[in-house]
């Protein structure tokens, strides 16, 4: 019987592998060019190749793949030194090579990146990552930031790496929700974990794009010295200031990020830094009035709303709204005396003409027509404003004891300012932050048995805030896109008289907790992670309630809380201490060919927060502010020809185990089933393939088990259908209860099932690069009810790039086919009522000096 190899057995046999491979490459590198047969690239990949002689032995170099196979140790998953290959999870990366040539900005361009990434739309703004269907979390350097559904876009460009985990985080880096996180990884001072560089390097590039889009970025990288103290150290600073295809959108936007390393002692050494983002942008929910005609045509009806503006200053006061239609206000429920709530699908029986022109005559439109309407009307209004500071400060403490003990401290602060305003009616601030402090001890053995790593890491987080927001008058329907907001559209918001706020939370909450993961890797080819953390969650969050809107008491506050002994100080205070346990089993076995299956069971508890990372003080009363999720995951993965060929197929099943609770902007009741595969060539040191599937089904269990959904206006065509006419209501708010006879209609809507991306890159030898990237997305409902269907569609982009020792001319084309398609829009509440349309054919056009 042959002897299994240890980890170390390997590393080496592969150094070796990859040492002869990289010598053969620089000797033929080399006789070429002393034939003068090539080119610059050449040279310099020879020089590569000799560099990476003098690299460490079990370090796997594979050229002209942009950084796209999992080679490297990450550990964002367990915290372990393990490649994407070898743990036991749903991982994909991308690296900051494939972000410049494929031309990627936002998280929307990760869709054609990897698997089980598709996004809806948070009304046009590029916050968090939908992952399997639900929103995710955002980690930075592995540890999370404060929630982001769409307060500002998730920075792309100064990602050194982005690392996409699929389900839930790892005991040691704390809750996360069910769906999965994307993990930031900033440019960092050190190459890899090895030296400083030595000597700076710098780049300075400008970008130009479609619709006046400019930016202008910076990054240097080098050694530094105060007196014979050396240190590593990385600049990166992005201006942006652009229009929009769509009206009345700009964006102005700066970006700086900032990291140090240094060695304080040759057992210690501090990493630190930071990133500021100062965005200013505005939100976009995209089309109102919707019918499928719209969607399939571009037919929009027109018409004005009812003037509601009794004192003439030009906006619609919540009292105002509350007097229309004789005091029956315009966020009626369900038609309310036009038929009897709860209704069932469609609602529009029970409804009639008559009986909604005499009793609504407020909620209807004048002056009916059709026209067809641009893309670029959207309900974005002129005075619209999104405005976001965030800051992020991490400082991490790092002592080499010997003998394979490492502790490290991280101490880590996140922060955002946060104000919007939107003239159709919906308003919000935040002033929220975060601090944590983690300790982790790392050891490890290794003898004959194996490799065996354990970490234990007690630690505390502490988050404040305060968040305010505006929902209880938003009337999508009563601008006209074709004409633009007036009086009769326009809604006197709560952030402008600092007075009747839906909701106004403030206060605090600290998480003290301790983890525990070890990571047991047999010589005989299992591989067992292990892993259990119990957090210790206390809160204190109060309404306050002379801010609030007193018609929301018993809505969106419950009234047995408001009427507790202290609201007569104005405050509605709860309070709340609990304990909970996560863990998490995995365990993967190496078979011959290069096989690695794997399986992974797993349990997280995490604090239901909002959009402002605030906690409502009804979930606290209700004893509902803390929910948990499990996790069933098996698959296989593989790696092939010198680590050039990767391939990884999951199914899993992952579900919240308390479905009666839910955030409906940042936190979803969802169950999700699905399979995702993936696979990455590295074909020759010039061409790289990528290609993925996602099958994927999202089941929103609070709808599907409580046998309805309260859903604003949902389907036109359906109201048409059953002869009410659909414009003597798109002035309001109808609302209802859709009973869901068949839970299919509970289903996420937005998600396709099947999702099918790839991705191609060819580098020529004069430096020429080519680049071609595509996803395509099946037809889908559009909002839970099914009235409206967004069509299938495939998008491609393109791009082309010359490089040479000092410059790059880059230019991309998204959507080179011109597809029209759109995105379902918060499909928790408004999906019947709008929808995104997307992008036409754009480009952008870099060009970048290094030095």
């Amino acid at each position: 019987m042959t002897a299994k190899r240890t980890p170390a057995d390997r590393a080496a046999t592969t150094a070796s592998r990859s040492k002869r491979h990289r010598a053969l490459l620089a000797a033929t590198a080399s006789l070429l060019c002393c034939s003068a047969l090539c080119s610059p690239a050449m040279a310099e990949d020879a020089a590569a190749a000799d560099a990476a002689d003098e690299a460490p032995g079990d370090e796997i170099v594979v050229t002209g793949a942009l950084d796209a196979l999992p080679v490297k140790d990450v550990g964002t998953v367990f915290g372990f030194d393990k490649t994407v290959t070898e743990t036991p999870r749903s991982v994909s990366t991308v690296s900051q090579a494939q972000i410049e040539r494929f031309g990627v900005t936002s998280i929307y361009d990760l869709i054609a990146q990897a698997p089980g990434t598709f996004t809806n739309s948070f009304f046009g703004v590029g916050g968090s990552l939908d992952i399997r269907g639900t929103p995710g979390e955002t980690y930075f350097r592995g540890i999370r930031r404060l929630d982001n559904p769409g307060n500002y876009p998730t920075p792309i460009g100064a990602a050194d790496r982005i690392d996409i985990v699929r389900g839930p985080a790892s005991p040691i880096m704390g809750p996360a929700k069910t769906g999965g996180y994307i993990n930031f990884v900033p440019k960092s001072a050190r190459v890899g974990k090895g030296s400083y560089l030595s000597e700076p390097k710098a780049e300075l590039t400008y970008t130009r794009g479609s619709w006046n889009n400019n930016m202008l970025s910076g990054s240097i990288v080098g050694p530094g010295n105060i007196g014979n103290h050396e240190f590593g150290y990385s600049l990166y600073g992005e201006l942006t200031d652009a229009d929009s295809y769509y009206d009345n959108i700009e964006t102005r936007q700066t970006l700086l990020q900032a990291s140090f390393d240094t060695d304080l002692t040759p057992e210690l050494r501090i990493e630190f830094g930071g990133m500021y983002q100062n965005f200013k942008g505005t939100q976009n929910g995209g089309w109102n009035r919707v019918t499928q005609d719209l969607i399939d045509n571009g037919t929009y009806i027109t018409g004005q709303a009812s003037n509601l503006d009794t004192n003439g200053d030009g906006k619609i006061s919540p009292a105002e709204s509350r007097a229309a239609n004789g005091g029956l206000g315009l966020g009626t429920f369900g038609g309310a005396f036009c038929t009897t709530p709860p209704f069932s699908v469609p609602f529009a029986f029970g409804l009639n003409n008559a009986c909604l022109s005499t009793l609504y005559p407020d909620s209807g439109l004048t002056n009916v027509g059709t026209t067809k309407l641009s893309r670029k009307k959207t309900l974005t209004g002129p005075n619209d404003f999104l405005d976001n500071i965030a800051k992020t400060l991490y400082a991490d403490l790092i002592w080499d004891a010997g003998e394979d003990l490492e502790i490290k401290n991280q101490f880590f602060y996140d922060g955002y300012k946060n104000s919007n305003e939107n003239a159709y009616g919906f308003s919000q601030k935040a002033n929220s932050y975060v601090i944590e402090d983690r300790l982790v001890l790392s050891k490890k053995i290794t003898n004959e048995a194996g490799t065996f790593q354990i970490q234990a890491a007690p630690s505390i987080r502490y988050t404040k805030f305060k968040h305010a927001d505006d929902f209880g008058y938003e009337y999508f329907g009563r601008v006209d896109l074709t004409e633009g907001y007036t009086p009769r559209s326009t809604r006197l918001l709560s952030t402008q008289t600092d007075s009747e706020y839906s909701s106004y939370f403030q206060g605090h909450y600290t998480d003290a907790a301790f983890s525990l993961l070890a990571d047991l890797d047999f010589d005989f080819g299992l591989d067992v992670t292990l892993g259990g953390r119990y957090d210790r969650m206390s809160v204190t969050s109060s309404a306050v309630l002379p801010k609030i809107d007193p018609t929301q008491f018993g809505v969106n506050i419950p009234l047995a809380a408001v009427n507790t002994p202290n609201r007569a100080n104005g405050y509605n205070t709860q309070k709340d201490t609990k304990g909970v346990w996560s863990w998490t089993a995995s365990a993967n076995y190496e078979l011959p060919f290069g096989l690695i299956p794997y399986a992974t069971i797993a349990k997280q508890s995490v604090i239901i927060t909002g959009q402002g990372a605030e906690v409502d003080p009804s979930n606290v009363y209700g004893d509902s502010w803390i929910t948990s999720s499990k996790l069933y995951e098996g698959g296989i993965k593989g790696s092939w020809l010198d680590s050039k060929l990767y391939a990884a197929l999951s199914v899993y099943k992952q579900t919240r185990t308390d479905y009666s609770i839910q955030s409906l902007t940042v936190n979803q009741a969802i169950r999700t089933t699905g399979l995702e595969a993936e696979a990455r060539w590295s074909v020759d040191r010039h061409l790289l393939l990528t290609t993925a599937y996602t099958h994927t089904k999202v089941l929103n269990q609070a709808f599907a088990n409580g046998g309805g959904v309260f859903f604003y206006y949902y389907g036109a065509d359906l109201l048409s259908a059953n002869g009410v006419d659909p414009t003597l209501i798109l002035g309001g708010a109808p609302n209802g209860l859709v009973l869901l006879t068949d839970k299919s209609l509970a289903e996420r809507p937005g998600i396709p099932r099947n999702l099918y991306s790839g991705t191609a890159s060819y580098a020529f030898d004069n430096g020429i690069a080519l680049t071609a990237s595509a996803y395509h997305v099946p037809k889908t409902w559009a909002d839970y009810p099914h009235t409206l269907r967004l069509p299938s569609y495939t998008i491609v982009d393109l791009g082309v790039s010359f490089e040479t020792e000092h410059w790059l001319f880059q230019v991309n084309v998204k959507n080179a086919l011109n597809e029209r398609y759109f995105r379902a829009n918060f499909v928790e509440l408004y999906a019947s009522q709008n929808v995104k349309p997307e992008l036409p054919r754009s480009w952008q056009a870099a060009i970048k000096y290094k030095f």
